[in-house]
């Protein structure tokens, strides 16, 4: 029995990656650092670190490398936003890399093409008035990608003007060249999307590898396989050489619209010269943020315990996040609502024993909920319409919406202005990256196809697909989140970065990647840290949750799933049921839901005040934290 046990043990280790999770420890440097899911896509931003670039210039070689090793989650076919710590300024700056919807897009013509009729589905399907939404699979998902715009903005804005556009995508164009060994996570979402892939575009030889003994003479490469992809080096060549007309217009630009057209959809070389336009004259985009000083924490960012308590007020953190049309707001929302309901005393200041435990984590889902609800039914595209940011965020409707809050019970029946889909739906196709410097600076980064590799459609001989990120609309002309031409849709990436209040300093810059888990993994990895006392590693370590829109229970109430990853204390989980909560317990490869994060936080050696980064990588995926 002994052998068959031993080779079940192993088949079981095989369909289940995080079965046997390593341990990490933080990693520490006092020059640079990367941490991304790839440690290739390291290797190239840490090659542009030492050749003289910046966080900015080194993040955007491995935004690149990262189409290269995982196209599966990311690529020039998407969208980027970016957070930067400017240390000389001491100042958070935002970029939005996201593109707009086809001029000829319009939500009639749209509607009728995807077959619903005039009144089908206009405020029903999923709870939150969003009605129906465009298929994650339809060539009319496709809007304008933002990518290639915004990782030359980044350059331009940010970089440190030590090295060109050229230089910094060498590494990627190099990688794809020569060919690089697939890492094991990314040939799993890649075996799972070949049927799609192959579906979806008559060029879907272009994403798959060579091989004579299968279906077309190609198929989804294999861990430890090497793939090579000149077609995406190629249209890396033309980026470098020309800009942004090296995508926008020319040779990359006409097949792009050729495809898509071909498809039935309606995307225009003038939807791609607009956006070219748009990007080249838009105005900076101002960050939004909210300050925590919930949890006692001190001037270091550090929750302090119950004994600290009576030595004043400590100073806190502020959390900084992309502006709408992305969903930061969600996460700003949720910890302020977080803190009224400690001001309000409806909570503790809890212990670093109290993480994760049943009453932390009910806190934490209602206040999301709260969150969440708001955000979906307000956040659009803010040049199309207005989002009452401010609004949201004051202490008065933070206040309001944290009185609905009982610590007693998970609430069933409170009506929001917009509970959102399940986000179990679309959840872990996306990269976060971060990356420092020795001059202080940051980059946090988020670049995404949003749904795998997004629609599958692959335009001739450019080696990338294109997103389907046109999904993130709603079909309900009542929304104010609804398709119009030429508008940019519900973003669900948002990068961000944590300052310190009592001084300004850059605390850390951190991201969850995971379609609408990402507000909520921002929200669990801080409070990790705040709360619980977790180092970077320890807080991406820990089990997260992921709440979801559940389905009507019997009298009418609407329950919300809370999806509870696999490793959460039992007692924790009674404890959420005994409140209440509709528990689902997400084990293996599912736990992809949870998102995959890195961490970079600064602190300073106590004796001879050196600045050191200090790094953690989430386990859920093929990377790492490395020093420069």
């Amino acid at each position: 029995m002994a052998p068959s046990t031993a080779a079940g043990s192993c088949a079981n280790v095989a369909n289940d990656p995080f079965r046997f999770a390593s341990r990490r420890s933080v990693v520490h440097s006092t020059d640079g650092m990367v941490a991304c899911s790839q440690p290739l896509a390291a290797k190239c931003g840490l090659e542009i670190l030492r050749a003289g670039g910046n966080a900015a210039d080194a993040a955007i070689a491995v935004a690149a490398a990262l189409n290269v090793t995982e196209p599966c989650s990311t690529g020039i076919g998407g969208d980027m936003f970016m957070l930067f710590w400017d240390a000389a300024a001491g100042q958070v700056r935002a970029l939005n890399g996201s593109g707009h919807s086809a001029s000829a897009c319009d939500l009639e013509t749209i509607r009728r093409e995807l077959g619903l009729s005039p009144n089908q589905d206009e405020n029903s399907g999923d709870f939150s008035g969003t009605g129906a939404t465009i298929p994650v699979d339809s060539v009319h998902a496709i809007t304008v990608p933002g990518a290639a715009a915004g990782w030359v903005d980044a350059i331009e804005r940010f970089g440190s003007g030590a090295v060109d556009l050229e230089t910094i995508l060498t590494p990627a164009i190099q990688l794809a060249e020569r060919g690089f060994p697939v890492s094991e996570l990314t040939a799993r979402y890649w075996a799972i999307a070949e049927k799609l892939i192959r579906a979806a575009s008559p060029n879907f030889a272009e994403m798959l590898k060579p091989d004579p003994l299968a279906k077309d003479g190609v198929r989804a490469p294999r861990a430890g396989e090497i793939f090579k992809n000149t077609n995406l080096a190629k249209t890396f060549r033309s980026l470098a050489a020309e800009g942004k007309r090296g995508f926008y217009a020319g040779r990359v630009a006409e097949e792009l619209v050729a495809v898509v057209r071909s498809r039935g959809g309606h995307l225009s070389l003038d939807d791609l010269t607009h956006h070219l336009d748009v990007s080249e004259t838009a105005q900076p985009i101002e960050p939004i943020s909210l300050k925590f000083y919930g949890q006692g924490l001190d001037t270091q960012g550090l929750s302090k315990s119950k004994s600290d308590q009576g030595q004043g007020k400590g100073e806190g953190v502020e959390l900084w996040e992309h502006p709408p049309n992305g969903q930061g707001l969600v996460a700003l929302m949720a910890l302020g609502i977080i803190q009224e309901m400690e001001r309000q005393g409806k909570i503790p200041c809890f212990e670093p024993q109290d993480f994760n435990t049943a009453p932390y984590l009910h806190a934490i889902i209602e206040a999301l909920r709260l969150a969440v609800a708001d955000g979906h039914w307000y956040i659009t595209d803010p040049a199309m319409g207005t989002v009452p940011v401010s609004g949201l965020l004051s202490q008065d409707y933070l206040s309001q919406r944290a009185k609905l809050f009982d610590a007693t019970r998970a609430a069933s029946g409170i009506v929001l202005p917009g509970q959102p889909p399940s986000p179990a739906l679309r959840s872990c196709d996306t990269v976060y990256f971060a990356v420092t410097d020795s001059q202080g600076n940051a980059a946090s980064v988020v670049n995404s196809n949003f749904s795998g590799f997004g629609t599958c459609i692959i335009p001739r001989g450019c080696g990338f697909t294109l997103q389907n990120r046109g999904s993130g609309f709603s079909l309900n002309s009542q929304h104010p989140n609804s398709l119009q031409p030429r508008k940019r849709p519900y973003h669900t990436i948002i990068p961000g970065m944590v300052t310190n209040t009592a001084d300004g300093s850059l605390h850390s810059t951190f991201g969850v990647m995971g379609g609408f888990m990402q507000p909520q993994g921002h929200v669990q990895v801080l409070l990790g840290q705040l709360v619980g006392r977790l180092d970077p590693q320890q807080a991406l370590d820990a089990p997260r949750i992921c709440i979801g829109a559940g389905m009507p229970e019997d009298g009418g109430d609407i329950r919300w799933t809370v999806n509870v990853e696999e490793g959460m204390a039992q007692d924790a989980i009674q404890g959420l049921k005994q409140l209440g909560h509709n528990v689902k317990v997400i084990r293996g490869m599912e736990r992809g839901l949870f998102g995959r994060g890195q961490i970079i936080r600064q602190v300073s050696d106590p004796v001879t005040a050196t600045r050191i980064w200090s790094a953690g990588s989430d386990m859920r995926a093929d990377g790492a934290a490395f020093p420069c």
